[in-house]
Parts: structure tokens; sequence; C-alpha cells
């Protein structure tokens, strides 16, 4: 029965914890102390619910005993001082001000948790810190496992998650949704932070395993949280759209022993259909928010997985579409990666010579000398023109570069598949 109770404890706080911590820290104005409180909240769970039973609305236990503590701080001596000179009322209002918070804690969590997003995700934190500082504080992960989906030591993340509050407290940055031109700024790294985690779980930068899903499951719903809290945003509508579609695909890119199925050998019927049809239905309302010319680079990013989505062989696949979409990323984000999958779609709707000139162009500028997706997208081209030794020689560099043991071994079984044709 025990375990059950902790089992529905740690269901509740992933849930739960964002809006408790963002809650707590619109009116302590430091996020460290907020999920302190929250933290203290927990703990009391723990000690009271295996024995009382798990409370018919949790949430709003967990909120009402974290208020008492955030009560308790602001009651007692110098805390409660630095507050009162921080917001310019006199001691003597102590009473008005605890009122007031109790008051305030009650309010719609709605907006703070977007001030949460915002101050989480805020450009003075290394990209690194706010990776770590939002699986932990709106992802509701344990340092531990935001430590093993990274595959960092625990002890690296506890200190940039310490850093991260440090730094925002130090800088006083206020618990706050940025206006005007900073918006736009801002929302971007937030919109950057949640893809970075997407991505991570998509495709693993290292480790044993290609995939980690949970974290793809942990920035959809960060997504979608956020979606709900800037429903006039279209890149935030078109990353939802992104990361509903691909994730649509989770179950068809590995073998039942873990090797990857690459995008155009995949089995169509095992992608998730449900998630194709929110993505697509997410896109639909990102384009109607952004008319073409205006569309950021995740509206675009979602409508060339769209194309993928829509195509039920991967003969259907519209690739002069998807090379055009490509083509008009490159203008909104100049990229080296977006240039190499542009010269990938180049390659499949004109031909493996057209793509190879792009893609040597980028062998030549250098800018991704170590990006092991460069070797690997100019063998597939080299294999199309039967230059199978150069094919082979590339595919073994890749494996080289790549950190990833599962995408290892992908590349060097299909640099000996091309050895057993010979060369032409």
């Amino acid at each position: 029965m025990a375990s059950e109770t902790h089992r529905a404890i740690d269901a509740v706080w992933r849930i739960e914890s964002a809006r408790l911590i963002a809650g707590l820290a619109r009116i302590v104005r430091d996020v460290g102390l907020a999920e302190e409180l929250a933290q203290d909240a927990l703990v009391t769970a723990l000690e009271k619910w295996p024995a009382a039973g798990v409370p018919e609305n949790p949430g709003a236990w967990l909120m009402t005993t974290a208020k008492h503590r955030a009560i308790d701080r602001l009651r007692r001596g110098k805390r409660i001082e630095r507050k009162h000179e921080e917001l310019g009322h006199e001691l003597e209002q102590r009473d008005d001000l605890v009122a007031n918070l109790e008051a305030k804690l009650d309010d719609h969590v709605g907006d703070d948790l977007l001030r949460l997003v915002f101050t989480s995700c805020h450009p003075v934190l290394s990209t690194e810190s706010r990776v770590a500082l939002t699986l932990r504080v709106l992802g509701g992960l344990t340092t531990d496992e935001i430590a093993r989906a990274f595959l960092v030591p625990e002890p690296t993340i506890a200190q940039r998650i310490v850093r991260a509050k440090r730094t925002l407290a130090d800088a006083k940055v206020p618990f706050e949704v940025p206006r005007g031109p900073e918006l736009a700024e801002r929302m971007a790294s937030v919109l950057e932070v949640i893809y970075l985690v997407f991505n991570e779980g998509y495709s693993a930068t290292a480790g044993d395993d290609w995939m980690r899903p949970a974290l793809c499951e942990d920035a959809l719903r960060l997504g979608r949280i956020l979606v709900g809290l800037a429903p006039e945003e279209p890149e935030v509508h078109g990353l939802v759209a992104l990361m509903e579609i691909q994730a649509s695909r989770l179950g068809a890119r590995t073998k039942p022993n873990g090797e990857p199925i690459l995008l155009l050998e995949q089995n169509r019927a095992r992608w998730d259909h449900l998630l194709i049809r929110r993505g697509l239905a997410a896109l639909a309302r990102a384009e109607q928010l952004a008319p073409p010319g205006a569309r950021g680079p995740y509206v675009l990013q979602a409508a060339i997985a769209a194309c993928h989505a829509r195509a039920r062989t991967a003969a259907d696949t519209e690739w002069v579409k998807i090379a055009a979409l490509y083509s008009a990323l490159l203008l909104v984000t100049p990229s080296p990666i977006v240039e190499l999958n542009r010269a990938v779609a180049i390659g499949m709707a004109f031909g493996p010579s057209a793509g190879l000139a792009i893609v040597d162009a980028l062998v030549s500028d250098g800018a991704l000398d170590d990006y092991h997706l460069l070797p690997a997208v100019r063998a597939d081209l080299l294999v199309k023109l039967g230059r199978h030794a150069e094919a082979r020689t590339e595919l073994q560099r890749a494996a080289e570069l790549t950190r990833n043991v599962r995408e290892r071994e992908l590349l060097l079984a299909r640099a000996a598949a091309i050895t057993t044709r010979g060369d032409t």
C-alpha cells in the first residue's frame, strides 16, 4: 500500500510541481526558494499520505501546504525584512503582506506558469543550465533523471541547477513575461530549450540507446502547456506540431533489439496516427496565425514533417515541396545543418549529383567537420552515383564521429553492406 501511495505521490508531483513552484515564485520572487517550499510540501505528503491516504484533490493539498510554509517563512525575521525592502513596505505592514500572500496564492496559475517558463529559460543562463533548470522545475524530473537522460554525472547536473538559481537571483531577473521586442527573443529561447529536450530524446547524442522516449514525452508536455499559455503564438503551435509528428514515429524507429530503422525504411503502419492528426491540427493553427512569408522556423519544420506524415509510402514523399520548404527555412535561420538537410531533399527531388554539389560545398566550408551526419549524407549520395569505395570511407568516418553506440553500429553495418556489393 505504501509503495502505491508513493507512486501516486510521484505522479501528482510530475503533474502539479510546475504550477506549485510557479505560484510560489510569483510571491517570493525567487525560483530556488519557491522550489524549496514546494519540496517541503512534498516531504509532508510523503509523511502523511501513506497513513491518511491520498487526498481527493492532491494538487490543492500540496498548494495549501506550500502556502502555509511560505507564510511561515515570510513571518520570520530577516527574509520578510528583505522582501519589505524590495517592495518598499514598512515593517508594520507585515500582516497586510501575509494577507495579500494568501489571496495571491489562490489566483489563477496560468500566468504564473508562463512567468516560470520565461524565467527558467532566461538568456542570462547558459543553454545547458536552461535545459537542466527547465526539466527540474517545469518537467518535475529529479537531478538523477536529468543526469541519466543526458549521460552527465549527477553532481554536474546538480551544480548547473544550483548555479542557475543563484544566477537568476543575483541578476535579479524579474518573475514576469517580457514585453515588446524582448518577448520574441525570450520566446525563441523558451522554444529552443523545449526542442533541445525533445531532440535529445528523439536522437540521443551519446550512449547505448538511439532514443530516450521519456524525454520526448516531457518536451511534448511542456510544449502543450505553452500552447495553453500562449495560444496566439504561431511558433508555439509550430513547435508542438513538429514534436507531435516526429513523436508519431517513435514506435517505428527501432527493431525489437533496439537497432535503428531510418525514416524511408520504416513501417508507416506503426506510426501513431493520433499523434499525426494532432500534429497536423497544430500545424493548421500555426499557419492560420502566420501567413506565408511570415512563418518562423518551427512552423516551416513542422510543414516539412507533415510532408512525410502525409505520404502513405516513402515513394509518395513530395521531395520538391520539401526542398522548397528547406530553402525557405534557410532564409529564416541560415545554418549549415539546414543546408545539409536541404541537400538531402535536393538529392531526392532532382538527383544525387545536385545534392552532392551542395554537400561538397559544405565539406569545403569546414563548418561541419565534426558533424557525423555530413559524411553519412555524402555516403548516401555517393552510393546512388555508384561511387562505392568513397561511400564506404565516408560511412566509416561518420561512425568514428558519432558518440551514440547504436548509430555507430548502424553506420558500420551500412559500410559493410556496401563492401559486399563491390565498386562500379
